[in-house]
């Protein structure tokens, strides 16, 4: 199955979901670091709950979804551009076991920013680590910082990975079908969420509902990295700090810590940083 995302709504019910398949996005995430298993489904996950939140947005401008912790998995960050692209990337301490998400993460914060494009406003929201696993954290996300009514199921293995979100739309009454559509969908085992396309989800789990699939909105791995945003980062470290680093060093070496690309910067370049930075004010 190509990588895309793909929404449903129910016509007779105040209720819509989303579903996601992964895997030449992931497998291109974990090409580029040799992640802990124990990581590798954690970034999984995390790449298809943020696609599924980013699905339910409309905004131009990247969706961020971070973890900070103290544990032995300190971040996992994962970026959503304008919906359509993702990437990721991990830090972590020793060899992390498998264990509950509290474990792997200690003391530590759930955020989510959207950041938008020049000239407008970003938003950020900020929530402590509840729940055992990423789809609990980020359902605790939505009641506490959207107020919206939101179940998720994540589901990864060694190639792929995949995401159902099912969101109660505002609107009085209709507790029954709410309910209704999280118990059919808690039956849906992780095998037939990672292989069965979206279509066949949702007929094998609202055969009897009418549903409304809608096109899939494909999904590849990008990093935006650059040499003109590694340029601007040396130009927020300031002249002082970059002159100490290349008389240390007598290079500025960057790395991307989302795909591994690197940025060399020799005296001139990094002069010329500068230079073009006076010449712009």
């Amino acid at each position: 199955m190509p990588d895309s995302v793909q929404r449903f709504l129910f016509e007779r019910a105040p209720i819509r979901g989303e579903i996601v398949h992964l895997e030449a996005a992931w497998q291109a995430v974990l090409e580029r670091h040799d992640y802990p298993p124990v990581l590798r489904a954690l970034l999984g996950e995390m790449m298809a709950a943020a696609a599924l939140l980013a699905a339910t947005i409309k905004f131009e401008g990247s969706l961020i979804m971070q973890m900070h912790g103290s544990g032995p998995v300190s971040l996992l960050v994962v970026e959503c551009e304008n919906g359509r692209t993702l990437r990721a990337t991990a830090k972590w301490r020793g060899k992390p076991e498998p264990g509950p998400l509290a474990a792997l993460l200690g003391e530590g914060r759930f955020a989510i920013t959207l950041a938008a494009g020049p000239g407008k406003q970003s938003y950020q929201g900020i929530v402590d680590i509840e729940g055992g696993d990423v789809a609990a954290v980020l359902e605790h996300y939505l009641r506490r910082s959207e107020q919206i009514e939101s179940r998720l199921w994540l589901a990864v293995d060694d190639k792929r990975a995949a995401g159902l979100l099912l969101q109660k739309l505002p609107h009085p009454g209709e507790g029954e079908d709410w309910q209704r559509a999280q118990q059919l969908a808690q039956t849906l085992t992780e095998q037939e969420l990672l292989e069965l396309p979206a279509y066949s989800i949702v007929r094998r789990l609202y055969s009897q509902e009418d549903v409304r699939l809608f096109e899939p909105r494909p999904l590849a791995f990008h990093c935006s990295c650059s040499q003109e945003r590694v340029a601007a980062m040396l130009r927020m470290l300031g002249y002082d700090e970059v002159r100490a680093i290349l008389a240390e060093r007598g290079m500025v070496d960057v790395g991307c810590e989302f795909c591994g690309q690197s940025y060399r910067f020799d005296r001139w370049e990094a002069e010329r940083v500068f230079i073009a930075a006076a010449g712009q004010r």
